[in-house]
């Protein structure tokens, strides 16, 4: 049996290269160095604590494919362990301070300045990140003079009102991925359906993707772990997710190679 030492897309994963590889890139002026940032949080009592961390590196391995030849990219270590301070209470979680995470962006963009790269793309799969994802990007820019970017698919899955408002977590989506990623993970005969107070979503006030938003923390506001609807998520939407959302993050590549090649 040979041990899987790399992604399938070793030829463009930084880490599987040697220091002279690295030094003879031809494109390190226009393609982009992506990184993925994740989490290792509990996600209800149907699906394991990596699915964040897991997604980061599912993306990328249905990304790539996706790609022609002229969008040239490469794949920096991935951010495993996020801010996911919310899930505090729940078995499972494992989180860094804003600090600590807006430091290891600060780095890994440090060394691939250093190592002649000129632009940073943040692929991120845990809504705790963003908030600090965003101003370290633009720090970034200021300190190291790389150009940087936040991926987003932008892909409508059609769900519900109510999933898209109030299915935040270990919801439809996260549930029919992971079914298709690592189905040997989910327990579905623990998955259920839950959604944060109804009252929260009257109005403009929400916990999440409004024009107000609202402190919380999952055990506030769910018993098991869960918003949303998670019975809803089955493999067959997964696997159609995943190839459109795949493809939409292929195009953003695409498109930003394009315009780094042409400025």
């Amino acid at each position: 049996m040979t041990a899987t030492t790399f992604p399938t897309y070793r030829s463009r994963y930084l880490p599987a290269m040697s220091a002279a590889e690295i030094a003879a890139l031809p494109d390190k002026e226009w393609a982009p160095v992506i990184v993925t940032t994740g989490a290792i949080e509990q996600h209800g009592p149907h699906l394991p604590v990596a699915v964040d961390a897991l997604m980061g590196q599912a993306w990328l391995e249905r990304i790539m494919p996706c790609l022609s030849a002229e969008a040239s990219c490469y794949v920096a270590p991935p951010i495993t362990i996020g801010k996911s301070n919310e899930h505090v209470g729940f078995p499972g979680t494992l989180f860094v301070s804003k600090d600590t995470l807006r430091l290891l962006l600060f780095t890994i963009a440090r060394q691939i300045a250093a190592w002649g790269f000129r632009h940073l793309l943040v692929l991120n799969t845990h809504g705790g990140n963003t908030d600090v994802i965003l101003y370290t990007l633009a720090e970034i820019e200021t300190r190291w003079g790389l150009s940087t970017g936040f991926l987003r698919h932008g892909v409508d899955y059609g769900l519900s009102e109510k999933e898209r408002t109030l299915g935040m977590h270990a919801n439809t989506a996260e549930t029919a991925w992971v079914r298709v990623i690592a189905p040997g993970c989910v327990d579905m005969d623990a998955a259920v359906a839950e959604y944060p107070d109804d009252a929260a979503s009257a109005g403009e006030l929400r916990p999440e993707a409004a024009p107000a938003t609202f402190a919380w923390v999952t055990a506030d506001v769910s018993r098991t772990g869960i918003m949303g609807d998670a019975p809803a998520g089955t493999a067959e939407r997964g696997e159609a997710w995943l190839a459109t959302t795949a493809q939409a993050y292929a195009n953003q590549i695409e498109t930003i190679c394009r315009k780094n090649r042409s400025d």
